[in-house]
C-alpha cells in the first residue's frame, strides 16, 4: 500500500506512521524550544537628526524608543513647513549565545520613507518607500557584545517616490516597530517582500464547503541534507483539527524552494462576517523528516468568506446583500505623530465597530498590521491601497517604486481575511501639470492611465481573489475622458458638495449622475465629509463655519443618500478620526477636522450620529454631549437628542419637556436654560424598554455673568458663530448695538474676496496663539463699541490680526474648488487710533507694517466709569479702515 502526502514524493504507509509516532513521542517527552523567535529590538536606540547632513558620527544622540518619529511636535508650531531630511537612529544589540549558528532577521514595521542599514559600519541592506514594512538579514554579526546597528532614515521630497503631494503630514522616523526574527537555517521566509513566506487564502467558498491554499517559501541557508516535510493543520476557534496538508522534499533540497501544498478540503465552514467574525488558524511546519525536529512553525489566522459586487444591487458578501458603512483612517495621533503604539491603533478599528461600522478604507498607504489583524478579528472589511497621491512623475524610477510598493502591499497583508480590496491610486488628476500646454498634458494624462493599467495588471496577476480599486475626486469628465474609469473593477469618487462647493443636497443627485455615465462599474464613495472644530458652535450653521451644527446636518443628508441608494456598494467617511496636515491653515491649524473623532479620540456628535444609524443595539445619546459649557443672551437654546429608538423625551432640571418621536435617529426640543448648571436627562422608548443618558450643561447667561463678576464678557467680532477657548471661556458673536444694552456700531464682516468658501471670516493661521478662531473673523471699518455698565472698575482687552496679506494665495489642491481666490493679496494700508472712554490708548496703529499679518495682538488696559455712560470704545482712521476681531470685558472689584 502506498500512502502519497504529495505530487511530489510517495512514501510507505508503514514508514510515514514509524515517522508520526516519533514525533509524537520526541514532543512529548523533551519540549522543544520554539522554533521561531520574534524579539522587539524598540527600547533605547539613540537618534540624531542629520540638518546638516556631517552624517552620523559628529551628532549628538539621545535616547529615544520605538516606535519614533522626529516631527511629532515641529507639525503643530506656527512656522510653515517641518524638517524633512535624515535621522540617524543607533544600536548596540544585546545578542544571545545560543543564537550562534541561527538565521537573525532585522525586521521594520515601516520608515519613512528611504532607508539604509548598516552592521559594524557595513551597509546590508536598503528601502525605499514609507508604509511598507521590511526585513535585512544580518549574516555578519560578531556576538562579542558591540555589534552596532545604525539606521539612516530619509523622508525628504523625493520626485521618484509617492507620495509626492497631500494632504497629510509625511512624518519621518523609524515610526513602526523594529524586532529581530530568529529561525533555523532552514525556515520559511519571503526576504523580497519581508513576509513569513506563508500565504493562506480560502478558494471555492460556499455555505456547504471550502477549499484552503496554503503556498510556502522555504528557504535554506546551511547545507541541510535531509528530506524535509512541511505540514499545514487546520484547526478550528476551539482548536479541533479540521484538516492537513503534507508535502515531502527530496534529499539534498534546494536552497530556495517555492511550494503549493495539497489542498485542504473543508465541509460545512462557519463563514466569516461582520456578526460572526470566526477565524479558523493554519499551523504550518517545516520539519526534518529524518529526526522529526520542528525547524520552523508560522501560525496564520484565517476566514472563510465569499463575496461580489454588483453595480446595480452593491456589495454581496456569503450570498448577502451589504452595505459597506465605514471611515478612512489615517495612522497619526494627537502629539504622538505616526509613532503611535499598536494598542491606540487597535483602539481606532474597535471604535469602528463600535459605531456600527463594517468598512475600513486604509487611506492613503499600508497601515500596521495590528491594525488588519483587529479588522480581522473584529468583522471589519476593508481595503489598502498604496500613496499615489494627487499627481505621478514620468519617470521609470517614479514607475517601479509603485508596483514594487503594491506587490509589497500584497504580500504582506495577504493573509488578512478582512481585505476585499486593493487600491492604487486616490484623485491622481487633482493636482494637474501642464494646465496651459494642452498637448504636454496629453502625454502626461497618457503617462497616468499606463501606469495605471500596469497597476491594475499587476495586482490582478499577483491576487486574483480580491478586487480593485481607483479613487477619484468629482471631476468625473476628467478622469473618463483619461480612460481611469475603465480601469479598475471598482470606481471610488470622493464626493465633496455642500463642503467644497455647491449644496450637501447636490449629493444624491450628482451619484444618481455618475451611475447613470457608467452603469456598469461598481460604486463606492471613498471620500465624503465636512470639517467640525469641537470648540465651535453655531445657531444658524453655514457651510465652512466649522460648526458641531453643520456638520450634522451634512452628514445626516450623506447618510440618507447612501441608504437609499443599492448601486452605492458603500461609503467611507473622511475620515475616522482628525489628522495632521502641516500645510492647511484652519481653526485648527495644521490639522483636517473631518473627523468622526478628534486627534486624540475622543468621539465628536457626529460619531454619535453614525452609531445611532447603524449600531443595532439600543442607543440614546443627549447631543451635544460634549458641549458641556454654553452661553447666550438668551436661555433659549436647543438641544437634541440622538437615537436609534421609537421615541425619546427631555427632562431637564427634573421637568419633563415632553415626549417625541424620533425621526432619523434625532429629535430636538427648545430649552429654556438656568444660569449654572442645569441636569439633563433623556429617556428613550422601543415598545416597553426604557433606556437613558445623563449630561449635566453650564449656562452662561451673558452679559449678567460679566455684570455679577462670574465671568468675562468675551466677543467675536464679524462672527456669527460661539468658540470655547483653552481655558474654557466661551466667546459669543458681537451684535449691532442697541441702547441700554451692548454692540458694535458700524462695520462688516471680513470677508476673502472672491471666495465660495466661507461667507465670512478666513483660515489662515495665527501666530502666536492656539486659540485662532478668537482672530480669524473681525470687523473692518468700525466706528464704535459701546457697553452699558454700572459704575465701576473694568478690564477691556482688545484682540487685533491682520487678516489681508501674506503673499500669494493659491488654490490648495485638497480644497476641490476652483473658485477659491487666488491672486496676491496685498495688505492695506491701515493706520488707526483707538480711543477708550474719550482716552486715546492705541496711537496709528498699522497692524501689518509693526506686527505682520496674521499674527496675535492682544491690548489690555482698565477703565473706571464714573457716571451712567458705560464702556465706549471709538476707532478713528488715519488711512484705510479700522479693524476689531475680538473684545473681552471684565469687572474688576
Amino acid at each position: 500500500m502506498v500512502f502519497k502526502i504529495s505530487s511530489l514524493m510517495p512514501i510507505t504507509f508503514k514508514k510515514f506512521l514509524s515517522f508520526l509516532l516519533f514525533v509524537v513521542v520526541f514532543t512529548s517527552a523533551k519540549a522543544q524550544e520554539q522554533s521561531r523567535k520574534i524579539i522587539s529590538i524598540n527600547q533605547n536606540w539613540h537618534f540624531a537628526k542629520d540638518i546638516h547632513k556631517k552624517g552620523n558620527k559628529q551628532l549628538k544622540y539621545t535616547t529615544v524608543n520605538i516606535p519614533h518619529t522626529w516631527n511629532a511636535l515641529d507639525v503643530l508650531d506656527d512656522e510653515p513647513g517641518y524638517y524633512r531630511g535624515i535621522g540617524y537612529y543607533k544600536k548596540k544589540l544585546d545578542l544571545k549565545s545560543e543564537w550562534k549558528g541561527k538565521k537573525i532577521y532585522l525586521n521594520f514595521g515601516a520608515a519613512n520613507q528611504e532607508t539604509e542599514v548598516y552592521l559594524n559600519g557595513k551597509k546590508i541592506g536598503s528601502h525605499i518607500g514609507g508604509y511598507t514594512g521590511f526585513t535585512v538579514a544580518l549574516d555578519q554579526l560578531n556576538f562579542d557584545g558591540k555589534d552596532e546597528l545604525v539606521v539612516k532614515v530619509d523622508n525628504s521630497y523625493n520626485e521618484s517616490i509617492p507620495p509626492l503631494t497631500g494632504d497629510f503630514t509625511f512624518f519621518g522616523g523609524l515610526y513602526r516597530d523594529v524586532s529581530l526574527t530568529v529561525v533555523d537555517q532552514a525556515h520559511f521566509a519571503d526576504e523580497i517582500y519581508g513576509t513569513n513566506g506563508v500565504y493562506v487564502h480560502a478558494d471555492k467558498v460556499s455555505n456547504e464547503s471550502a477549499t484552503l491554499n496554503v503556498n510556502a517559501n522555504w528557504v535554506n541557508t546551511s547545507s541541510f541534507i535531509n528530506e524535509i516535510l512541511v505540514t499545514t493543520t487546520l484547526i478550528d476557534a476551539k482548536s479541533n483539527k479540521v484538516g492537513e496538508s503534507k508535502w515531502l522534499s527530496s534529499k539534498n533540497p534546494s536552497r530556495n524552494i517555492n511550494l503549493s501544498l495539497p489542498k485542504i478540503e473543508v465541509k460545512n465552514p462557519t463563514l466569516w462576517s461582520p456578526e460572526n467574525p470566526y477565524l479558523y488558524q493554519t499551523i504550518t511546519k517545516l520539519i526534518d523528516y529524518q529526526t522529526g525536529k520542528v525547524l520552523d512553525e508560522v501560525k496564520t489566522n484565517v476566514g472563510f468568506r465569499y463575496f461580489s459586487f454588483d453595480a446595480d444591487k452593491g456589495f454581496f458578501l456569503n450570498g448577502k446583500l451589504v452595505k459597506l458603512i465605514g471611515a478612512s483612517r489615517h495612522q497619526d495621533f494627537a502629539k504622538m505623530g505616526n509613532a503611535v503604539p499598536a494598542a491606540l491603533q487597535v483602539k481606532d478599528v474597535a471604535l469602528l465597530k463600535e459605531m456600527g461600522g463594517n468598512f475600513l478604507r486604509v487611506a492613503h498607504y499600508p497601515q500596521d498590521q495590528a491594525v488588519l489583524d483587529a479588522c480581522d478579528r473584529l468583522g471589519i472589511l476593508t481595503s489598502v491601497e498604496i500613496p499615489i497621491v494627487n499627481e505621478i512623475t514620468e519617470t521609470e524610477a517614479f514607475y517601479n517604486n509603485c508596483k514594487e510598493m503594491q506587490l509589497e502591499m500584497i504580500k504582506q497583508n495577504y493573509n488578512h481575511t478582512s481585505i476585499i480590496i486593493w487600491a492604487y491610486m486616490n484623485e491622481v488628476l487633482l493636482k494637474m501639470r501642464y494646465g496651459k500646454e494642452p498637448e504636454r498634458k496629453k502625454i502626461y494624462l497618457k503617462s497616468i492611465e499606463n501606469l495605471a493599467q500596469q497597476l491594475e495588471e499587476l495586482t490582478r496577476k499577483t491576487d486574483p481573489t480580491r478586487y480593485t480599486m481607483m479613487s477619484n475626486h468629482g471631476d468625473v469628465t476628467g478622469y473618463t475622458n483619461a480612460g481611469l474609469v475603465k480601469i479598475p473593477m471598482i470606481v471610488g469618487w470622493n464626493l465633496y458638495q455642500g463642503w467644497y462647493g455647491g449644496k450637501s443636497e447636490d449629493f444624491g443627485p450628482n451619484l444618481d449622475e455618475i451611475h447613470a455615465a457608467m452603469p456598469n462599474k461598481p460604486l463606492i464613495v471613498t471620500e465624503y465629509g465636512a470639517d467640525v472644530d469641537p470648540r465651535i458652535h453655531a445657531e444658524n450653521p453655514i457651510r465652512f463655519d466649522k460648526s458641531l451644527a453643520y456638520g450634522m446636518q451634512y452628514h445626516q443628508i450623506y447618510i440618507r443618500d447612501i441608504l437609499k441608494r443599492p448601486f452605492v456598494a458603500g461609503a467611507a467617511v473622511w475620515n475616522l478620526s482628525d489628522f495632521s496636515s502641516e500645510t492647511r491653515n484652519e481653526t485648527m491649524p495644521s490639522i483636517n477636522n473631518k473627523g468622526l473623532l478628534t486627534l486624540d479620540r475622543q468621539p465628536k456628535n457626529t460619531y454619535f450620529l453614525y452609531k445611532a444609524h447603524f449600531n443595532k443595539n439600543p442607543y440614546v445619546k443627549i447631543g451635544d454631549g460634549s458641549w458641556k459649557l454654553r452661553g447666550g443672551t438668551s436661555t433659549l437654546q436647543e438641544v437634541s437628542v440622538i437615537s436609534n429608538l421609537d421615541s425619546a423625551e427631555l427632562v431637564v432640571n427634573g421637568k419633563p419637556q415632553g415626549k417625541k418621536r424620533v425621526v432619523d435617529c434625532l429629535v430636538s426640543w427648545n430649552i429654556d436654560f438656568k444660569s449654572g448648571k442645569n441636569e439633563i436627562e433623556a429617556i428613550a422608548y422601543q415598545s416597553e424598554k426604557v433606556f437613558k443618558d445623563k449630561s449635566t450643561i453650564d449656562f452662561v447667561l451673558q452679559p449678567q455673568a460679566f455684570l455679577n463678576s462670574s465671568a468675562s464678557l468675551n466677543i467675536l467680532l464679524g462672527s456669527q458663530r460661539q468658540f470655547i477657548d483653552d481655558k474654557n471661556q466661551i466667546w459669543l458673536p458681537s451684535k449691532p448695538h442697541q441702547d441700554n444694552s451692548w454692540g458694535h456700531i458700524g462695520g462688516e464682516p471680513f470677508k476673502i474676496k472672491n471666495s465660495s468658501r466661507q461667507q465670512y471670516g478666513s483660515d489662515k493661521d495665527i501666530k502666536g496663539t492656539l486659540n485662532d478662531p478668537i482672530y480669524q473673523t473681525q470687523s473692518v471699518g468700525l466706528d464704535a463699541y459701546e457697553l452699558v455698565v454700572p459704575k465701576g472698575k473694568y478690564e477691556v482687552t482688545l484682540h487685533f490680526a491682520e487678516l489681508m496679506g501674506n503673499g500669494i494665495q493659491s488654490v490648495l489642491p485638497y480644497n476641490l474648488d476652483s473658485l477659491v481666490a487666488t491672486g496676491k493679496e496685498v495688505p492695506p494700508q491701515r493706520i488707526f487710533d483707538v480711543y477708550l472712554n474719550g482716552k486715546l490708548v492705541i496711537k496709528a496703529l498699522n497692524l501689518a507694517a509693526k506686527y505682520g499679518v496674521a499674527t496675535k495682538l492682544e491690548q489690555k488696559f482698565e477703565c473706571v466709569v464714573a457716571d451712567d455712560k458705560g464702556i465706549k470704545l471709538a476707532f478713528k482712521s488715519i488711512t484705510g479702515k479700522p479693524v476689531l476681531n475680538a473684545l473681552q470685558f471684565k469687572k474688576i472689584n
